[in-house]
């Protein structure tokens, strides 16, 4: 082992993952399987998974169980999953993760999937630990507020380790508030042996891990590491837990944004996935959600209760209250609502301004144009410097099909307007006030529709009189 500035590097040795994620949570009374409840925006394996692939394990393994095949979907080619038939425990689903390693030399990680908020650092710490003792097992601790539901951890005046399951311990043992995260470090030979020996004589009648680092610890070579954070430990059985570990998850990912200039004016009211990402200088107004991999720019303003989901934002855009955007592209210095949705699809070039109750779906629209108020644009390609009127409406499906509508650069579109897809209109047209739009229009040309204004003077009084006379 040696250091390298404040970091442990250990001397090279094999390792491998083996991730636990066959328990069926039943308190989470929940179709959906327990380690794919999303927090941060993402199923539990993965960013368990995305913790053990930044330790740059040799394989990792995933043993699966109940819903295996959704739990598998996820997974993906991040990891080779192994089927526990039956769940009779930890021990019996480490058994079946480290099989496909066969005769593997090194250490094994074991750790679990409903456990979202463990760091790699604190891994490294453990796997460090582990090899400096030269120890057989390792488990990673943490002293709980409320260490109901954890196994409990015992160290006698000799300093031999076991770890009491809850449903096991007494009363003095149940006072214990050091607990066992169900995240250790083994060394790979040894633990085929101890799982080979391993009996299930105890409340549950499963096969223990924790017997195995019992065994270790007969030998004189298990040791503990334990975690600074107690809230990386914590796990996830309930939907109230969940939202414990949803709650410490947006606080580590507004922080880290704060570290990088972004301003929160409501920190406490705002949601980010993990995978976004936004720039220097924002400003993210309250009660904002910025889910899956939406990027904003530098420079921008974020007002209150906008949701973003996948959506491209550029630098010193303005998005005011109310803003709904999936699946959106909007460019540099472009302003958007209040209270405008845009659907997926929908593109915005640089400067563009889009207004209140306004609706962009599937549609390029060019720099330096507008529809400020109360307009439909669908299955659109609108030039540059077009203005859109309001009440505006692409009129763009026919009850089997969606059509296309085509606006040429510096188009004027009066309110009130339909434009009847399939429908092209050229460059620098103007359409009138209350127009509908059946066919082609020229460049430069004027279109309206002739609607001859009658007027009946004196009506109102006569219309008023009979009424009076009614009543």
């Amino acid at each position: 082992m040696v250091m390298k500035g404040n970091r442990i590097r250990t001397t090279a040795r094999p390792l491998a993952a083996v991730v636990l994620a066959a328990g069926e949570g039943k308190r989470m009374k929940s179709a959906v399987p327990k380690v794919l409840h999303p927090v941060a925006g993402k199923p539990m394996i993965e960013l368990v998974l995305e913790t053990v692939a930044r330790l740059r394990p040799q394989r990792t393994i995933v043993v699966i169980g109940h819903r295996a095949q959704a739990v598998r979907e996820v997974v993906g080619t991040r990891a080779q999953c192994v089927l526990q038939e039956r769940q009779l425990g930890t021990g019996d689903a480490v058994r079946a993760g480290i099989r496909p390693l066969g005769r593997f030399r090194g250490d094994v990680l074991v750790a679990c999937g409903d456990v979202p908020l463990l760091t790699p650092a604190s891994c490294r710490r453990l796997i460090a630990a582990h090899r400096r003792r030269q120890a057989l097992a390792t488990v990673l601790t943490m002293v709980a507020d409320d260490p109901s539901g954890y196994g409990r951890v015992i160290q006698d005046e000799g300093g031999r380790l076991r770890i009491v399951e809850e449903s096991d311990a007494g009363p003095e043992e149940r006072a214990i508030d050091e607990v066992n995260t169900g995240t250790y470090c083994f060394d790979a030979e040894f633990l085929r042996t101890a799982l080979s020996r391993l009996g299930r004589n105890n409340a549950q009648g499963e096969y223990y891990l924790t017997d195995v680092v019992e065994a270790a610890a007969a030998r004189g070579r298990a040791g503990l590491v334990r975690l600074e954070d107690e809230a990386e430990g914590w796990g996830v059985n309930s939907r109230a837990e969940l939202a414990r570990v949803e709650a410490v998850a947006q606080e580590r990912l507004i922080l880290a944004w704060m570290d990088r200039g972004v301003t929160f004016l409501d920190p406490a009211t705002a949601y980010l996935s993990a995978d976004a990402r936004i720039g220097r200088d924002t400003v993210v107004g309250p009660n904002v959600r910025i889910e899956g991999a939406t990027i904003i720019g530098k420079e921008c303003r974020i007002d209150g209760s906008c949701h973003l989901t996948d959506t491209k934002v550029g630098d010193r855009v303005h998005l005011r209250w109310g803003v709904v955007a999936n699946g959106a592209r909007i460019s540099r210095d472009a302003v958007v609502g209040p209270y405008a949705h845009l659907r997926p699809g929908a593109e915005l070039g640089a400067g563009v301004r889009i207004g209140n109750f306004v609706e962009v779906k599937k549609s390029k629209i060019g720099a330096g144009s507008k529809a400020n108020h109360l307009a439909y644009i669908g299955d659109a390609t609108v030039g540059r410097d077009v203005n859109i009127g309001a009440g505006t409406i692409t009129c763009n499906y026919d009850g089997f099909e969606k059509h296309p509508t085509y606006i040429g650069d510096r188009v004027q579109i009066g309110s009130d307007t339909q434009l009847v897809a399939p429908v092209r209109l050229g460059a620098d047209c103007y359409v009138a006030a209350g127009s509908t739009v059946l066919r082609d229009v020229e460049p430069g040309a004027l279109v309206f529709n002739e609607k001859p204004q009658r007027v009946r003077p004196g009506w109102v009084a006569a219309f008023r009189a009979r009424h009076r006379d009614k009543g």
